[in-house]
């Protein structure tokens, strides 16, 4: 966050709140919100009605899928899906082996026959309703904190239930605006999903770590998949009889693509911001949690990437792992620079005391002065909370033990009728709760997995916050090294065998606290202190769920009065962010161009991980094998915030290559990846995949000087399909169309 414009930007925030232009491009909309904002949709030039956004049974929302961590989108009638390389990197590592390593290199199946399945655990899901059931939630709640949780949790179980008519649909409620608004949503689940086609991980991630909220950005992160159903047209279980699922629509692919100015929007599940928290909670977050995080994962990637750099096997197993924690140390470490460049903190308590001023002076929100102080008083609670029980959480982090937990927890909460039961341990939670323990074998070895829980045994044994139950077990006995007595407990162990670790889902309370393994009495030991815990955390929940929604009033209202955009945090569910194509202005003197090109990766390349593009890949655009996919111009568009701000020439830029990567304003996070972008016609162009480093603050704050995301450009891939890996049956079920 090198970047004094952003600053002069950022620091005065009366400018940014100001400007309408400015905010133009925030929000993170439900999709029911689109007629509202359909004047701001038609300024970026998206001419499909916002109504049929709205639609979730119209092209395009119906072509839009969920992973549970990631987006993906049907783009032909036979099922087939795309998302991003490292949104299927699961199911990439699940059919990889020394024999046939698939991320290193690539896999395209030529026939449908040849497609394996992605794993036990992957799943699609596709939204087919949305439904306000605030009322049903929230009427006649208690006072009592406790208590007010657990009537939300059984009336939140109970809509899921009704929801729930078969084992097809997986329902939830979500909460919106922090406890304000509910919302029961239905999605179908389809529970065979097969690997079709993904390159090597050079190209897929071509940069790796190092381009990882980079720009400009030369990645192939993409992939395909398919889904399966039953003969008879449902979702069903993996089988060799299945066929390929027909979506109710899928999307039309535009191989001309998008220029610098277009319109374009984006669909997909963002996992979570928090740009209505407090000034308070920021401050946390930036002084303790993030530095404490960032230190544990740069800890656990250096120990998992020395023991795999001398473990084939070992390094298959983690490579997922591996970059999810990355990914996540980067994030941490770029909010980190962010808040300190251009003083986030600073910003949200501008705004933070601007409405103070508001509420002190507004006669229907005067009042609530008295719920902003309860709530900032909780809000401190659960901060000495989370520091308390930091250590002693991770001091549970080995995946047996945290299996046991579950498991013993299973066998109590199985006591219970299924209404009572906690979510997670219902009936309807048996499949992926099962399939959850069969895939820890395909990312688990002892040795690493020791190591580990070993660094963050040492954690908790060097802080105050002890716990007598875990003390007494690993930590009672001086004579015996804690690495000596852990590996005690794994060479004793049943659950590292995948049978006899399942076969515990069948056993009952008896079992377990009779049982002579070390991980199941360890858990056993543990679940008082970790119910206690719960307890505690529900209690407070509880409390929060009346002060939240109380301030997200008047805040709502204070948004409203000042012409501000409104829109929840995200939160995992489906959501419409909209934009253009544009470049920014990163540094003094230095203005990123919104597009890349093929030769950029030869240019990038020096043969040596994570700059290691394949060779096919470097001998295609060595021979200038271009297609129908080259570009002639891009065309810097006279109307973008930057040439208003430094008077750009309205004339077209030679380009002359295939577009590789490129940016644009659409508001994303986390959970966006794999989102399809769309131009003005609802006509797919791209994958959302990364945001630039400039912009990962924008979970807390949006700055849309400098907010970008950064896309994999459709052209790019049908390029790679079409002049390096000649996936002809592929491109044959694509529906492409021109301009």
């Amino acid at each position: 966050m090198r970047n004094a414009l952003i600053s002069a930007v950022m620091l005065s925030s009366g400018v940014v709140l100001a400007s309408s232009q400015v905010l133009a491009d925030e929000g993170q909309w439900q999709p029911y919100q689109m007629p509202s904002i359909a004047d701001k949709l038609s300024e970026r030039g998206i001419a499909i009605p916002a109504e049929q956004l709205a639609d979730l049974t119209q092209y395009p929302m119906n072509a839009v899928v969920g992973l549970g961590y990631c987006t993906a989108s049907f783009v032909s009638p036979q099922g087939l899906v795309v998302t991003n390389h490292h949104c299927a990197y699961r199911a990439i590592q699940y059919n990889s082996k020394k024999q046939h390593n698939y991320i290193a290199d690539g896999f395209l199946a030529t026939s449908k026959i040849d497609e394996p399945t992605a794993g036990p655990n992957e799943r699609l899901y596709i939204t087919e309703d949305v439904s306000d059931v605030t009322e049903q939630v929230t009427k006649a709640l208690s006072q009592d904190p406790l208590v007010r949780y657990e009537e939300i949790q059984s009336n939140r179980k109970s809509l899921i239930k009704s929801c729930e008519s078969d084992d097809n649909y997986r329902c939830s409620v979500r909460s919106f605006h922090n406890g304000l608004e509910y919302y029961l949503i239905k999605q179908l689940i389809i529970r065979d999903v097969r690997l079709v086609y993904a390159p090597p991980e050079s190209a897929g991630a071509f940069g790796g770590d190092i381009d990882n909220y980079e720009y400009p950005r030369h990645s192939a992160d993409f992939t395909f998949l398919r889904a399966y159903v039953g003969k008879d047209g449902k979702p069903a279980q993996f089988s060799k009889d299945n066929v390929p699922y027909q979506p109710k629509s899928y999307l039309k692919i535009n191989a001309d693509g998008v220029k610098s100015g277009d319109g374009v929007f984006v669909a997909g599940y963002p996992g979570s911001t928090s740009r209505y928290r407090l000034t308070s909670e920021l401050k946390f977050a930036s002084d303790w949690l993030y530095p404490t995080l960032a230190e544990r994962y740069q800890l656990r990637i250096d120990t998992i990437e020395t023991m795999s750099a001398a473990d084939k096997e070992v390094k298959i197993k983690y490579a997922g792992s591996l970059a999810g924690m990355a990914n996540r140390m980067k994030k941490y470490n770029g909010l980190l620079d962010g808040f300190k460049a251009t003083d986030i903190t600073a910003i949200k308590q501008s705004r933070e005391d601007g409405f103070k001023q508001w509420l002190a002076t507004d006669k229907t929100y005067q009042s609530y002065q008295t719920q902003f102080d309860t709530l900032e008083s909780l809000l401190a609670q659960k901060r000495i909370d989370s520091q308390t029980r930091y250590y002693f959480e991770n001091a549970q982090s080995s995946a047996l033990l945290a299996a046991a937990n579950k498991l013993y927890r299973l066998a109590k909460e199985k006591a219970k009728p299924d209404a009572e039961r906690e979510e997670g341990y219902q009936e309807r939670d048996m499949k992926m709760f099962k399939a959850r323990l069969k895939r820890i074998d395909s990312s688990f070895d002892i040795t690493v997995d020791k190591t580990l829980w070993l660094q963050d045994l040492k954690a908790y044994k060097a802080q105050d916050n002890r716990v007598a139950a875990l003390d007494a077990i690993l930590l009672d006995n001086n004579k015996v090294s804690l690495s000596e007595k852990l590996d005690g407990l794994y060479s004793l162990t049943s659950l590292i065998e995948p049978e006899k670790r399942l076969a515990w889902m069948d056993a009952d309370v008896n079992a377990f606290e009779t049982s002579a393994d070390p991980f199941i009495r360890l858990a056993v030991a543990l679940y008082d202190t970790n119910m206690v815990q719960e307890k505690d955390k529900k209690t407070l929940a509880g409390q929060l769920s009346q002060a939240r929604p109380d301030y997200m009033k008047a805040v709502i209202a204070y948004y409203k009065a000042n012409n501000w955009p409104v829109y929840p945090d995200a939160n995992g569910t489906l959501r419409i962010s909209y934009g253009m194509v544009d470049g920014y202005q990163s540094r003094d003197a230095l203005y990123k161009q919104p597009f890349t090109r093929l030769e950029g990766i030869t240019a990038k390349h020096t043969g040596i991980e994570p700059f290691n593009a394949p060779q096919k890949l470097l001998d295609a655009i060595e021979a200038k094998q271009y297609g129908t996919h080259k570009v002639e111009t891009v065309y810097q568009d006279p109307a973008s915030w930057l040439c208003r701000l430094f008077s750009c020439l309205d004339k077209p830029e030679s380009f002359g290559s295939v577009p590789v990567n490129f940016l644009s304003s659409v508001d994303t996070t986390g959970g966006n990846s794999g989102s399809p972008v769309f131009n003005g016609k609802g006509e797919l162009v791209g994958l959302n995949f990364d945001s630039t480093y400039e912009a990962i603050t924008k979970d807390w704050f949006f700055n849309p000087t400098i907010t970008r995301a950064v896309h994999v450009d459709f052209r790019y891939i049908l390029w790679m399909m079409d002049e390096v890996d000649h996936a002809d049956n592929l491109l044959k079920e694509l529906e492409l169309v021109r301009n």
